[in-house]
């Protein structure tokens, strides 16, 4: 029996939608005999709880212990927590110290990918078209001369919190007075904040993850948030959203899919993703391509991406998920 501990929660601003994720995944997973699931919610503080109240913490011997000293042994992590210290490294960081293998990418290539500027550099870095933008690191003058500079010429653009999720801090300016209010907003979530430019084009996601040792590209499919607004983070998770999505993008040539697969899968390497990913890219009116952002744990929820489009390519997510998890366990088991 593999011993599973699937960590929720996070505390932070996407703690519900986390827990909605691991709802999908112990949906998945209670289909596979060979695993024994045990559920927790961390809080802001980083303690563990689980569904009776007990509290855990995890010990070098790999092994979570609750406050009367009972010891569950710890095979493999899920870490199902969106934002920090989930899709930060953070956790991922204490896992590599423990020994103990785990769902998603390494800590190096989540925190570079939850940073939006050091994506884009990366992205630059690797030739990849990406939106244009320009970096605030203060609200000094000269700093807030440079976004109303951007505005002026770009028109429209999203000031973003760099180190929140896709959707968190994410604010679409139009008029100069609403500028500054906005930029000090992300800058309360973030040290850094991301101007970039805002494009009048179709948002398109591909699931790129690994299946049997094969890397996968789908794909693409596409979001279209209503007229009246962007894909907001509460577009993308509230029960209400008057988002559409579709599983497979239409219209699209064959040279424009071939890019984006071939983009996926660089970024995929290039970045050092393991297990799973949503890469999102912007088609715009007159024909352009670019990479908007890398989620290195993408959503689980009823209105999520990745799961759907995993499915439509053929793929069962309990056996892509168990799949992994009975291979990183026996590697683990070899190197020790």
């Amino acid at each position: 029996m593999i011993n599973t501990l699937l960590i929720c929660g996070g505390g932070g601003s996407e703690h519900e939608v986390s827990l909605r994720t691991a709802d999908f995944i112990e949906e998945q997973l209670a289909q596979a005999e060979d695993i024994s699931l045990k559920r927790v919610e961390m809080d802001a503080s980083g303690c563990l709880t689980d569904k009776q109240g007990r509290v855990y913490h995890i010990f070098y011997d790999r092994k979570i212990r609750d406050e009367q000293g009972n010891a569950w042994s710890v095979d493999y992590v899920i870490p199902a927590i969106h934002g920090y210290p989930g899709e930060t490294g953070d956790l991922q960081s204490q896992l590599e110290m423990f020994g103990i293998p785990y769902f998603g990418s390494a800590p190096e290539a989540s925190k570079t990918c939850f940073n939006k500027i050091k994506t884009k550099m990366w992205l630059s870095a690797l030739g990849i078209n990406n939106t244009p933008y320009l970096f605030l690191h203060s609200l000094e003058e000269e700093e807030l001369d440079k976004a109303h500079a951007a505005l002026e010429e770009w028109e429209a653009v999203f000031i973003k919190a760099s180190n929140q999720g896709s959707s968190v801090g994410c604010f679409k300016v139009t008029r100069k007075e609403e500028l500054i209010d906005a930029v000090k907003k992300a800058f309360t979530l973030s040290p850094y904040v991301l101007v970039e430019k805002a494009l009048n084009a179709r948002e398109l996601e591909v699931a790129v993850y690994t299946f049997e040792e094969e890397l996968i590209a789908t794909r693409p499919g596409e979001v279209r948030a209503p007229s009246d607004t962007f894909y907001t983070y509460k577009e993308k998770y509230a029960s209400g959203s008057r988002a559409e999505t579709f599983i497979e993008a239409e219209g699209l040539s064959e040279e424009q899919l071939e890019w984006i697969e071939q983009v996926s899968v660089l970024t995929f390497k290039a970045l050092k993703l393991k297990d799973l990913s949503r890469i999102d890219f912007f088609l715009t009116d007159t024909g352009e391509l670019y990479l908007n952002e890398v989620n290195t744990f993408p959503g689980m929820t009823p209105n999520s991406m990745f799961p759907k489009m995993m499915e439509n390519y053929g793929h069962d997510f309990t056996e892509y998920l168990t799949g992994l998890i009975r291979s990183a366990v026996s590697d683990s088991a070899q190197a020790q």
